[in-house]
């Protein structure tokens, strides 16, 4: 009885917080916000495995967040996350959360086209580009994440919205090393990553959310498509920077790497999905390349590929403020090893103030795996609190 008080007691306490500030001398608009997210999980264990992070608790974030406008020709953020900033002392980042999640500035003097300039999230992929906080789930779709390709990345987009922001279209040209690109040095290729997008809704502008907390009247649509390319083939001798391969060897290959994606979106009535597929093909410059997979370049043509896709549904019952979800999604790290993965997920969330305060739960089954990518748990279950102060 004393648990579901004290829970009464931090929701009632929760819902009356508002811990925005915004400051302006006319010109110049700031706004500093923030937000703590912190869950308890449960692993299910394979029974060869060992118990390591099998039950924990763990503070997820711990994000400040400043954002301003200088007149209207001038945008800035600036946003960390003191959670993950020691993970850089280590150079061990975490794609989906690093420590730093935005430095940027946008100049909108030209009528023509936006110009921003810095450290933020790459246009590439609509799942990485929805923030955290407007997800039921605890994390991405593996695909998403951050290990087959760069969320955030030092560098320069030109940007355009038209048919009153039904259609975008950016274009970029950044470091390709991703997070680490924040060390200051490139890799001794010294060869830039280019990504595009362009996206259309129909029949108006489309929120980058998961859920149709609107109770949407009329059926809304989007639909994205996206590419990068990049060259980082090393002169001899030379190593890339420790970590920034990624977990499976593809987030910076020794070669040529081309990365397509398509994403698909809809939302009615409180009823919401959203497609996604990427595909990714790499010419490594050398033959004995871990990523052939010991295989010659006459047997596989000199390429390999990898990518995956994923699957969500979402119900917002607006009189409960309760959000069910599920998701599937399907992953090839390499399409000259054995196997595909399966992966299923469901989640559910209680909105205690809309977004901005949320208790969430997330299920997480690994139904079949790569012969490349095992795991030492097949189930998973997140419960924890996320609360935004806006």
């Amino acid at each position: 009885m004393k648990i579901f008080l004290l829970a009464g007691f931090v929701c009632v306490g929760i819902y009356s917080l508002s811990g925005q500030v915004t400051m302006s001398n006319g010109e110049h608009v700031m706004e500093i916000s923030g937000s703590i997210s912190t869950y308890y999980n449960h692993r299910v264990l394979k029974p060869d495995s060992d118990n390591r992070n099998k039950d924990r608790f763990r503070l997820r974030d711990a994000q400040l967040q400043i954002e301003g406008r200088v007149r209207n020709d001038i945008e800035y953020e600036l946003q960390v996350d003191m959670v993950d900033l020691a993970s850089y002392a280590s150079g061990l980042v975490d794609p989906e959360n690093p420590g730093l999640m935005d430095a940027y500035v946008i100049y909108k003097g030209w009528r023509w086209m936006d110009i921003q300039l810095g450290y933020g999230k790459l246009y590439y992929g609509r799942s990485s580009m929805v923030p955290f906080q407007f997800s039921p789930y605890w994390q991405r779709a593996q695909i998403a994440r951050g290990d087959f390709f760069s969320r955030r990345d030092v560098g320069l987009t030109l940007m355009k919205s038209m048919w009153r922001q039904r259609l975008h279209m950016y274009g970029g040209m950044y470091t390709g090393l991703g997070e680490l690109s924040l060390r200051g040095d490139n890799d001794a290729s010294g060869q830039p990553e280019y990504v595009g997008r362009i996206e259309i809704a129909y029949p108006s502008r489309y929120r980058y959310r998961e859920i149709d907390d609107r109770i949407s009247p009329t059926p809304m649509f989007q639909l994205g498509v996206n590419g990068r390319y990049v060259d980082k083939s090393l002169p001899v001798g030379r190593r890339f920077p420790t970590f920034s391969e990624g977990e499976f060897g593809l987030k910076v290959v020794d070669g040529q790497k081309t990365t397509m994606g398509l994403d698909a979106s809809f939302q009615y009535l409180g009823w919401s999905a959203q497609f996604e597929i990427h595909q990714l093909i790499m010419r490594p410059q050398k033959e004995n390349n871990a990523l052939m997979q010991g295989y010659t370049f006459d047997e596989t043509g000199g390429y390999v590929r990898a990518g995956g896709w994923v699957l969500q549904i979402h119900y917002f019952y607006k009189p409960m403020k309760l959000i069910l979800s599920a998701r599937y999604e399907t992953l090839n790290i390499s399409d000259l090893a054995a196997g595909v993965s399966h992966r299923m997920g469901m989640a559910a969330a209680y909105q205690i103030k809309s977004f901005d305060a949320m208790i969430k739960f997330q299920y997480f089954n690994i139904l079949r795996e790569e012969s490349i990518d095992p795991i030492r748990w097949t189930e998973q279950f997140r419960l924890g609190l996320q609360y935004s102060f806006k």
